[in-house]
């Protein structure tokens, strides 16, 4: 819908200070989704490659203090890059009702590094780490008769689609903004590329309740507003 509507009508009818918030908020949305993958990627790497100090360098605390930096980050390295805009929101409109904001080339250049080559380039270290110590573990404990330890090996496998699907997504975006051709497409298409990456924030969810059924059953219960009960951390969900 609102693909067809800008597609249709071509202007922005909510102001230049709604305009400056939504691509903050995609740009911020999307930069941390990144973080939060590399993060992810870590706690696979260690709980897979280094078991056995897992508990001691994974805690709860330390959890929470790295999500806090990632999405801190984002914020303040998303406002410096915006900061222009926000300075003069209009600047780069040639016409009333235009929602445009520009980024020169090496900003650009510098934010596909940080956000996108960056990210992915230790996010498939890690994982190519991760498969080459389960398959020589899945090996040693077939060879000994022990059996496998599925929760891990699944959160890998869970994480090796979750970057693909990523990957698929974000890929034409940044290939497109990289060769420099994004001025030079049809409107329809360059919509489709930027929806494209957007979209893979609405798959991940997706990923995990197929995976997880823990994830499914948390799902239910936020859907269905059972979360909001009293008794409601009491629900086994495992």
């Amino acid at each position: 819908m609102p693909v067809h509507i800008l597609l249709i009508g071509g202007c922005w009818f909510w102001g230049s200070f709604i305009c400056g918030l939504f691509y903050y908020a995609s740009f911020l949305l999307t930069s941390a989704s990144v973080g939060n993958m590399v993060l992810i990627s870590v706690d696979r790497y260690v709980a897979i490659c280094d078991p056995l100090c897992y508990l001691t360098k994974v805690t709860q605390k330390r959890v929470q203090v790295c999500v806090c930096l990632c999405w801190a980050c984002s914020a303040l390295y998303n406002g410096l890059i915006l900061m222009d805009y926000l300075e003069q929101p209009e600047r780069f409109n040639s016409c009333y009702g235009e929602c445009i904001v520009v980024v020169d080339s090496i900003t650009g250049a510098v934010d596909v590094m940080l956000t996108f080559v960056g990210p992915i380039v230790v996010i498939v270290v890690l994982y190519m780490r991760v498969f080459v110590v389960a398959v020589s573990q899945a090996r040693a404990m077939r060879s000994r008769k022990v059996a496998a330890n599925k929760s891990e090996l699944k959160a890998a496998t869970t994480l090796g689609v979750v970057v693909l699907v990523f990957l698929i997504c974000v890929c034409p975006y940044y290939c497109v903004a990289l060769t420099g051709q994004d001025t030079m497409l049809n409107a329809s298409f360059a919509y489709f590329v930027i929806c494209l990456s957007y979209f893979n924030s609405c798959l991940n969810p997706l990923i995990y309740t197929f995976f997880y059924p823990w994830f499914r059953k948390s799902v239910r219960l936020i859907v269905t507003l059972k979360i909001l009960k009293p008794d409601s951390c009491k629900i086994n969900i495992l």
